[in-house]
């Protein structure tokens, strides 16, 4: 199995071990009298399912980004890519024409 997937697979196991440890401090701990909620529900074991998936995936995802911004390739030299020259910038001067009627001048000055 390649390395990048075992990684990935790893991180996923992880983030959804850790999701069941924090469904069940958030049950054990009664937050927001969700035991009560759930123990007392007709889909309360359809929550902490629910719970657990969406918590999973978040965890299992934040996981994974971690483990992939740590990677750290030693082979290959930094490169920082074309270097360009900073080049001194020069005004270019514009010549507009001025509008002479007077029709315009005036409607202009009123607004």
């Amino acid at each position: 199995m390649p390395r990048l997937v075992r990684l990935y697979i790893s991180q996923i196991l992880m983030g959804f071990g850790l999701a069941s440890a924090f469904v069940g401090l958030l049950l054990w701990l009664n937050v927001a009298n969700l035991y009560h909620l759930v123990t007392h529900s007709d889909a309360g074991l359809l929550a902490v399912f629910l719970l657990w998936l969406f918590n999973g995936l978040v965890f299992a995802g934040v996981q994974f980004a971690i483990s992939i911004m740590r990677l750290e390739d030693r082979d290959t030299p930094p490169s920082g890519g074309r270097r360009q020259r900073n080049m001194a910038l020069q005004p270019i001067p514009v010549r507009v024409a001025a509008d002479t009627r007077k029709d315009v001048l005036k409607t202009r000055r009123t607004h």
